[in-house]
């Protein structure tokens, strides 16, 4: 359906794509595998007619291609769903399939129902269940994906580029989105499906192209490769991380909290949080698991002073009770908390990346508490830049620029610029490459080492199983487990993960 020849695209003196060569096709699930920053969003803003400067050639359908536009290219039919949802929360899902698109009858009047008789066929298709007139704002995260897989489907798109479909959305609504796929598959349409979770891909993945450093490495298909296999050609090495077996005994309290709870954010609405009590050690890695809804970010939220007046209980800092009512009191206490959303709540996506490392620690970099001494700045970021691994030519560089594994890095050196004793991390390798992820995982164990106190939250039970040396399960807003790793299973952590009446 689609082919890339000698595909090659400089952003100033960089070289994001050098000579890329690429065939999609259709009726199948096209991988796109590689390092966040192997060249794969680039490669596919190439396709979807985001970026029209460009060398090489693309040939569609047997034909040359050369676009003009996103709206020329999904004009031929190529559209792609971007990570970050392209949706209007204010608009109602008719008016956002129909953005730009609008139908109108013959006196230049919009024809709303026709519209709206449209979009209930789009949502049946993508099995949404949802009335033609709901704000997009009031759906969640996956029913909002499919809104996005309804707008690919009116543009009649014969490929539909999905990056990162399944970031941030539970199991269940990632199997009903595979059950769409394949129907798109047996369509004969052609899927670009780009994710970092190997085990999803050799799901529903029938061929593979893997980039690395800018360049296409192999391409096959998926039958015949292996998951260590793929991670060879994505890294050109073997990539491994070790799980923890052992129960270790941690003794020193670095953080106790008592009967947390936290208020609903209306009257009507329940307790998100309910009788949170739990200890982390100096020195000990703690996963947080529970599955959407369960309360975990918003228990980070709280112990960071997020929610000051609909949260109660206790919290001790090195068997000190302290009052955590904002985050600065929080930071005051050696506390730090990497968001979630890195690009919402955890960076400034325009400004430099030194901007965004030294902004936790304006006071130590001040001169006369008005003037910011930039070699300070400057040198702070540099060692952060080199201890972490951060790739980047300049510290200069705007953070906006680079790969999500190289942002997320950014977010982690802001807060170890303040020396915490207590590192929150919410999701910390969500929509990173597994190269990147057991960069962040050493990071977690060699700052563990060190004496830090973590709590991890991930959606993900093998990351919870590597990385952690205890873990503490969550559901509907309530503690329902303390497993020690060497208990813990998959298996055993869903079960309390699922039944909210099991006593921690």
């Amino acid at each position: 359906m689609l082919i890339a020849q000698n595909i090659t695209k400089k952003f100033g003196g960089v070289t994001a794509l050098n000579k890329v060569n690429m065939e999609l096709h259709p009726g199948m699930v096209n991988a796109i595998i590689g390092e966040n920053g192997a060249g794969k969003s680039t490669l596919m803003k190439v396709l979807s007619g985001v970026y029209v400067d460009y060398e090489g050639a693309i040939v569609y359908n047997n034909e040359p291609l050369k676009l003009a536009g996103t709206k020329d290219a999904e004009a031929k039919g190529i559209v792609i769903i971007h990570q970050e949802l392209n949706l209007v929360p204010g608009l109602s899902i008719t008016e956002n399939i129909f953005l730009g698109r609008e139908r109108c009858n013959a006196m230049g009047i919009l024809d709303k129902k026709e519209m709206a008789r449209e979009t209930r066929t789009l949502l049946e298709k993508v099995k949404l269940d949802a009335e033609p007139g709901q704000l997009v704002g009031s759906l969640k995260v996956g029913q909002q994906q499919l809104v996005e897989i309804a707008k690919a489907l009116h543009t009649k798109a014969n490929v539909i580029i999905m990056d990162e479909p399944t970031s941030a959305i539970s199991d269940k609504e990632v199997d009903n989105l595979f059950v769409i796929i394949n129907e798109l598959r047996s369509e004969g349409k052609t899927i670009v499906y780009i994710s970092h979770k190997l085990k999803e891909l050799f799901t529903i993945a029938d061929r593979f192209v893997v980039m690395r450093d800018g360049c296409s490495i192999e391409s096959g298909l998926m039958a015949d490769m292996t998951q260590d296999d793929l991670i060879r050609k994505m890294t050109g090495r073997a990539v491994s991380g070790t799980a923890n077996h052992t129960t270790q005994t941690f003794t020193e309290p670095a953080l106790r909290v008592e009967n947390i709870s936290l208020k609903g954010a209306s009257r009507v609405k329940a307790n998100v949080l309910t009788d949170i009590s739990f200890t982390l050690h100096k020195g000990e890695i703690v996963g947080l698991y529970g599955l959407m809804g369960a309360g975990r970010t918003e228990l980070m939220e709280t112990l960071f002073g997020l929610h000051p007046k609909r949260a109660s209980g206790n919290i001790f800092v090195n068997e000190k009770a302290v009052q955590i009512q904002s985050p600065i009191q929080a930071i005051n206490q050696g506390i730090a908390l990497v968001p979630e959303d890195r690009k919402a709540h955890g960076l400034i996506l325009d400004q430099k990346i030194k901007t965004n490392i030294s902004i936790t620690v304006l006071n130590q970099l001040e001169k006369w508490g008005i003037v910011l001494r930039n070699k300070k700045e400057t040198e702070l970021s540099k060692e952060y830049i080199q201890q972490l691994g951060i790739k980047t030519h300049s510290e200069n560089n705007v953070a906006g620029n680079l790969s999500g594994g190289n942002q997320q890095k950014i977010v982690l050196a802001k807060w170890l610029a303040t020396h915490p004793g207590i590192l929150l991390l919410d999701e910390p390798t969500r929509g990173i490459d597994i190269n990147a992820r057991f960069e962040i995982y050493n990071l977690m164990k060699k700052l563990a080492a060190s004496g830090m106190a973590i709590l991890l939250v991930s959606s993900e039970l093998p990351e919870i199983l590597t990385a952690s040396h205890r873990v503490l399960v969550m559901a509907e807003g309530r503690l329902t487990a303390n497993i020690p790793i060497a208990e813990a299973t998959e298996s055993y952590i869903l079960k309390h993960a699922i039944q909210h009446n099991i006593t921690a």
